[in-house]
């Protein structure tokens, strides 16, 4: 599956540790067209470069994508 331009969704549900961004929250790199300003580039964080889209985490739709990724979030995340 190849990622849908302009989602985002990746961007947003998880937390990204290497960027301290907590999950829910927009990357400060993602641009205001849902596309990663550091895409492509070393700085690029390699949690965001080895993220591979796939129907069964993005769904049929962004919406779908933003759910789906925010359940396996929480199913993932340590107990606090």
């Amino acid at each position: 599956m190849q990622c849908r331009t302009g989602c985002g969704a990746c961007c947003i549900a998880p937390s990204i540790s290497s960027l301290n961004k907590p999950a829910g929250e927009r990357c400060l790199h993602l641009t205001v067209e849902n596309l990663c300003a550091l895409f492509g580039q070393p700085e690029r964080p390699e949690a965001c470069g080895e993220f591979q889209a796939e129907l069964e985490v993005c769904g049929d739709s962004r919406d779908q994508a933003l759910q789906r990724i925010t359940l396996l979030e929480l199913e993932t995340s340590p107990a606090v």
